[in-house]
């Protein structure tokens, strides 16, 4: 199973399962082709859009859990 940390870069979440734009999506994170997805962590966008990060990172683990 995969394992998503907030480290990783939202293009690196997306290169693992493209379904997991959904989870992204949901958090207001509409800009998935954007240059910050591939150079930004998952960590630097939620601090930057005001996200949860814990929150983001345990429903993107539960997206893989189903696969």
């Amino acid at each position: 199973m995969a394992k998503v940390t907030a480290d990783m870069t939202i293009m690196d979440v997306l290169k693992m399962d493209r379904e997991s734009a959904a989870v992204f999506m949901k958090y207001g994170l509409h800009c998935l082709g954007c240059p910050g997805a591939t150079m930004e962590s998952i960590a630097d966008a939620g601090r930057v859009h005001g996200i949860d990060v814990d929150k983001l990172v345990e429903d993107l683990n539960t997206h893989f859990q189903g696969k």
